[in-house]
């Protein structure tokens, strides 16, 4: 079966990891080197994090149902409590940013029409109810009327038990990191292209391992753009909105050469760099031309715990990046970038480094620039160590879509011959879009969660 073949992952190679709110908390427990729980069998059916937290699962609408309300004037609090036992508290302030009515929320767009120079940070209020639909209504000092759905309440509750489980992020960011013993998650082109439930389970493994591959489709160009489609839009850059990876006389990218390619993420001369990237074989060489992949955030951990200095070095210091030339139009970039970059957690969020566009201009003080060196050649060092690295050999009608912020890819060197020509059809989306199509995916697939 299909469904299977995204599940086929070599458990004893993954290790949990996760970014944004719970990163610090389960950082002790899903550094690499400790395995993660098992994987779920498969990734249409897993139990999404939240529905069954919140509230009675014998009777789901006692969930959302309201028993009393009462505003706690003191501390500037409605309390509701819930038939189910539980009890939730909501600003005073933050239900009137948030009135649902025709005058303060545009319905259509989902979008507040309440200006923040109207909105009375310290307003009280004057009455609050519960409706005999079960809303909560509440009129305010200056007699305007809110009246706010009881389900839509709930899945607002400020408290951390059920921020956790409405926060959709923190269920999609969490990833698995794996190394060379990875068995690269795998599903049919045309289902993703034609079926939600493939394509939720395609992107979702996206999302979580890195790297997803799919077979089966046409060997001829124009395959990524109807998957790009699938998800939303192609990222234009300077490459043009798909660019062919063959080998060209005076080629103005090393991909484009026969040569090997060191593992590297893709447009770090780029400060916003595309986020995902699709390749699709239309033609394979005979001899080499296998592609390498590493998890970079693994990757980046390992360096954390085995070379903490580097890892700092590598966090904070900048490398500068170049890329000029011709090819949809001309370019001439410039970026400044940390090869690992954190965020406010110490979560890595991204890699970039690319050897081929890193700059001979190194904006760093003298003192500098050895420690830096050191740095980087501690992280390509753990980066090539053989148990990192997965190989794989591309086929025509294969397509791989990875994460671009977190893989590091390379390729073996090949024979280029007249008669079979490698070629493979390349292009970018953003993550943006892509998890866009996720979550309504997820609606569609699960309902509203």
């Amino acid at each position: 079966m299909w469904m299977s073949t995204f599940s086929r992952l070599a458990l004893p190679a993954l290790r949990g990891s996760t970014s944004a709110m719970a990163c610090r908390a389960l950082r002790a427990c899903c550094r690499p080197g400790r395995a993660a729980g098992p994987l779920p069998s498969s990734l249409t059916s897993m139990q999404l994090r939240g529905q069954q937290t919140l509230g009675s699962a014998s009777d789901p609408l006692a969930r959302h149902s309201v028993r009393t309300v009462q505003a706690l004037d003191e501390k500037r609090m409605v309390e509701v409590e819930w038939e189910d036992g539980g009890s939730s508290l909501y600003p005073f302030t933050w239900l009137r940013d948030n009135c649902q009515c025709p005058t303060c929320t545009l319905a259509s767009a989902q979008a507040r029409k309440l200006l923040m120079a109207d909105l009375d940070i310290h307003t009280g209020i004057d009455t609050v109810e519960v409706t005999n639909d079960n809303k909560v209504s509440i009129v305010w000092p200056d007699q305007h009327a809110s009246v706010f759905d009881s389900e839509w309440l709930k899945k607002r509750c400020f408290s951390a038990a059920a921020r956790q489980a409405v926060q959709e992020e923190f269920f999609l960011n969490k990833r698995f990191y794996w190394d060379s013993k990875l068995h690269i998650p795998t599903g049919d082109f045309q289902e993703v292209l034609h079926d939600d439930k493939a394509a939720l389970a395609w992107l979702m493994a996206l999302r979580r391992v890195g790297i997803v591959y799919l077979t089966g489709a046409q060997a001829e160009k124009g395959q990524v753009a109807r998957l790009a489609e699938r998800i939303g839009y192609l990222r234009l850059t300077y490459y043009g909105h798909t660019w062919q990876v063959q080998d060209k006389h005076m080629a103005n990218n090393v991909a484009y050469t026969s040569g090997r390619l060191s593992a590297h993420t893709d447009y770090p001369a780029l400060y916003f760099t595309p986020g995902v990237q699709i390749l699709h074989c239309i033609n394979q060489a005979e001899e080499g031309g296998e592609s390498e992949v590493v998890d970079g955030f693994h990757m980046a951990e390992v360096l954390r715990r085995e070379d903490p200095e580097a890892f700092r070095t590598l966090t904070t210091l900048q490398a500068d990046f170049t890329d000029t030339g011709s090819d949809y139009c001309d370019f001439m970039l410039q970026s400044k970038k940390c090869i690992i970059d954190i965020n406010a957690e110490g979560c890595v969020t991204s890699i970039s480094f690319n050897n081929a566009t890193r700059d001979s201009v190194l904006d760093l003080p003298l003192h500098q620039v050895q420690p830096f060196y050191r740095a980087l050649k501690a992280f390509t060092d753990i980066v090539n160590r053989p148990e990192n690295v997965v190989t794989y050999k591309m086929m025509p009608g294969d397509v791989v879509i990875f994460d671009n912020w977190r893989l590091m890819h390379g390729r073996k060197n090949y024979v280029s011959r007249p008669d079979k020509l490698r070629h493979l059809e390349g292009a970018y989306l953003d993550w943006d879009e892509v998890m866009s199509r996720l979550r309504i995916l997820r609606s569609s697939v699960h309902g509203n969660i």
